[in-house]
């Protein structure tokens, strides 16, 4: 009797060899045979170099693809070429790709140019002014290019070094201006066309990484390298939001791959997951989750090593919630993984991977298009950096685009707005056509200083001059009357710039006190047929986290007043929504939250995605600051520590 993975290896062997007599490569008639194993989205694995060499032995590349596959299918391996000045053997590639290919997997290439870290441990590009780098570059590029027909860039294509002739090439340019005149000829000549002398067919894939904010600095150009690729990946790694060097927020694990499709739609390729820097399992989960919210089409995990280890994950510091029924089930993940048989292997970061995905698969293909607020940050601009990620983490939904979207219900200009040049004019369309535009403390000031005519829309002047608040009043109804403090709480203080207006002309529709002493948090005047905002942003941009719940409600309220769905809910509670009626609720709270769900449309009715149940409504007890916020329907939902719920209405 043949054995069934016998018989299927003779089928797939006559079935590459037809393809071939049919002009199809044997790689690309097995890519042919890959299937997904979720539904709403590819997973791939990246592998680096030391892992590519490793796997050049049959029995090491055997038992580390079992321990992976035992925890988390997927469907596409990078296969690491160059990193750190060490290559791949040539002569293993084709074999460690044909194992894969056997088992249905696309097997893609990568290539990390990264030259290693200097000794104080710090990454070292390469010198792009170095004939040395210059041709290990160029090698590197074409040993890919001879494998492969697609290749992803990890995100370390960028230039930090300032050797002296760096500094003679850069002259009286700005390191930012040299930079990224150089990286776009390095674009061209030493990777796309290096490539594409080896292979014309080679399509190569350039991964931007999580740090955005600062890409001009190092030569990452958005804007005219990100359309000379085959396509762009996009690094979603937020890890833990305080106790790294980055500090990113979890909310930009979804933001920022909606930034880079916004700038090249549908061909931004993916999300990018690492296993790093997490304190608790549950944020590496939050992180797939919310690449996977902002409908990335493929997720890779990095890296191979982390997730073929045989040491056993660990849930971290998680004890506070340990006994909730949260999102990710510590114990119904550790029960869900099944150890290959004749080992006593426990689960690792590919299970917990594995088990994450999952869970979000089951709802994805519900969720429509993603939508929020429409907010601009221009090509190669900084200013209030990251601004938008905190916003999102206390319940405002972000759309983030490099430029300025014609006539917008609503539209959010940070800083970074400033480097448009017919910014004010925009604005003044955007009003007059009865859209909302929300300026924050810190543009205000730039188009002061640049004397841009903001003025000529409202006589609104940041002053700067530090005011610390701990007491929040609202006035709705145009007199600040409503006490927006917790009562039995006492807030902490927080310190925002003091903004001069003219009192019946722009109104403080939130304000801070302190010792008699007014500071607006979000002032509200009109122009023409639309509303001109001023949001004041604390000098700690974390401190919004710290405003009172009432405060934050009371933001959403008027910040979120055209969308379809706002909530109420303390910081740290984020808001997805989509075009088909759907929504996610997500906490990355240590403890359960109550949050109230306004649906802009009376009458709603509401189910549950993940249960399947209805969810009945609830009146509010609290009055909405906006008169056409009185037809809303409202529900109380509650949300565990680090879990989302997904919502439709029902109609």
């Amino acid at each position: 009797m043949i054995r069934k993975s016998r018989v299927n290896g003779i089928l797939l062997a006559v079935f590459c060899a037809l393809c071939v007599a049919g002009g199809l490569r044997p790689a690309a008639a097995a890519a042919v045979q890959a299937q997904r194993p979720f539904k709403n989205f590819s997973v791939a694995v990246y592998i680096p170099v030391r892992s590519t060499q490793q796997l050049a032995n049959p029995k090491t590349l055997r038992e580390q693809f079992q321990r992976i596959w035992s925890q988390v299918h997927f469907n596409k391996v990078y296969l690491e070429v160059y990193r750190d000045q060490r290559f791949a053997n040539p002569a293993t590639l084709n074999r460690i790709a044909a194992f894969f290919r056997r088992r249905g997997i696309t097997v893609d290439g990568g290539i990390t140019l990264f030259s290693g870290v200097n000794k104080y441990y710090q990454f070292n590009s390469f010198d792009f002014e170095n004939p040395r780098d210059i041709a290990m570059c160029k090698r590197a590029v074409r040993e890919a290019a001879s494998h492969f027909n697609t290749i992803i860039l990890d995100d370390f294509t960028f230039f930090n070094t300032r050797s002296n002739a760096d500094i003679r090439a850069k002259g009286k340019l700005t390191w930012s201006q040299y930079r990224l005149r150089r990286m776009r000829w390095v674009a061209k000549h030493l990777i796309l066309g290096e490539a594409h002398k080896v292979n014309p067919h080679a399509k190569v894939i350039i991964k931007f990484p999580n740090w955005y904010e600062d890409f001009q600095g190092l030569g990452f150009g958005l804007d005219r390298e990100a359309k000379m690729f085959g396509g762009i990946y996009t690094g979603d790694e937020t890890r833990d939001p305080v106790h790294t060097v980055q500090m990113l927020q979890q909310y930009e694990s979804y933001l920022i791959y909606r930034y880079y499709h916004n700038i090249r739609p549908h061909s931004d390729f993916g999300g990018w997951v690492d296993t790093f820097g997490d304190r608790y399992v549950d944020r590496y989960a939050e992180q797939l989750w919310d690449t996977a919210f902002a409908k990335a089409p493929e997720i890779t995990l990095f890296s191979w090593p982390q997730l073929a280890s045989s040491e056993v994950v660990y849930p971290g510091d998680r004890w506070a919630w340990a006994d909730d029924r949260t999102s990710f089930n510590w114990n119904a993940m550790v029960r869900s993984f099944k150890a290959p048989p004749g080992t006593d292997a426990a689960p690792g970061w590919a299970r917990v991977a594995g088990y994450a995905l999952g869970q979000v698969n089951a709802i994805l293909g519900k969720l429509g298009k993603p939508i929020g607020i429409a907010s601009v940050k221009p090509f190669n601009s900084s200013g209030e950096d990251f601004l938008q990620n905190y916003l999102g983490n206390i319940g405002i939904p972000i759309n983030l685009m490099p430029h300025f979207p014609l006539h917008a219900p609503v539209v959010l200009l940070t800083r970074e707005a400033s480097y448009d040049p017919r910014l004010v004019q925009q604005i003044k369309a955007n009003l007059r056509a009865g859209g909302d535009v929300i300026i924050t403390s810190g543009l205000l000031q730039k188009l002061q200083q640049q004397h841009r005519g903001i003025d000529s829309v409202a006589e609104i002047k940041y002053r700067g001059m530090p005011v610390t608040v701990r007491h929040y009043l609202g006035s709705p109804g145009g007199a600040a009357t409503l006490g927006l403090n917790v009562p039995g709480e006492k807030a902490p203080p927080v310190t925002f710039p003091e903004i001069r207006f003219y009192t019946n002309d722009t109104w403080p529709v939130i304000q801070g006190e302190a010792a008699a002493h007014g500071v607006p948090v979000l002032l509200m005047t009109g122009y023409s047929r639309g509303e001109l905002y001023v949001l004041n942003v604390p000098s700690n941009m974390g401190d919004f986290y710290r405003l009172p719940e009432p405060v934050l409600n009371m933001l959403r309220g008027y910040l979120v007043n055209r969308f379809p769905v706002r909530i109420n809910a303390p910081a740290h509670v984020a808001l997805f929504a989509y075009s088909n009626h759907t929504f996610v609720v997500e906490s990355y709270l240590p403890r359960p939250v109550t949050v109230r769900i306004f649906v802009r449309r009376p009458a709603a009715q509401l189910v549950n995605l993940v249960s399947g149940h209805s969810v009945l409504p609830s009146r509010a007890v609290t009055p909405s600051p906006l008169p056409d916020q009185r037809n809303e329907t409202s529900f109380v939902v509650r949300l565990a520590p680090h879990s989302f719920e997904a919502f439709a209405e029902r109609f």
